[in-house]
């Protein structure tokens, strides 16, 4: 990991922080709460789910963990060995159909 320094007063360079704060807040201001503990909890379960539960798009749709614990790479590699099958099945199933039709 690298820190990256961007100039003041300028936000492109810091999008992604900037979006991970709007999605929190959006998500902690839809309840009312009425005592400190509450609120430490919804923010808690919020970054649970954003590095555990949550499929990151500029992650090739892993979660932060699964990158952290170099579990990436094997994910992918299954996603690909369960894809390919699928991907030809479906191709027979389509050319069936026409098949049918005619």
């Amino acid at each position: 990991m690298q820190q990256v320094h961007g100039r003041p007063a300028h936000p492109q360079i810091k999008g992604k922080i900037e979006w991970y704060h709007k999605t929190m807040k959006n998500e902690v201001k839809l309840e009312n709460y009425y005592h400190p503990d509450q609120l430490t909890e919804v923010i808690g379960e919020f970054v649970n789910r954003q590095n555990n539960k949550r499929y990151h798009e500029s992650l090739n749709n892993l979660t932060p963990v699964d990158i952290q614990f170099g579990r990436g790479e094997l994910i992918l590699k299954r996603r690909e060995q369960i894809k390919n099958p699928t991907l030809k099945q479906r191709k027979i199933q389509y050319l069936n159909q026409k098949l049918l039709a005619l």
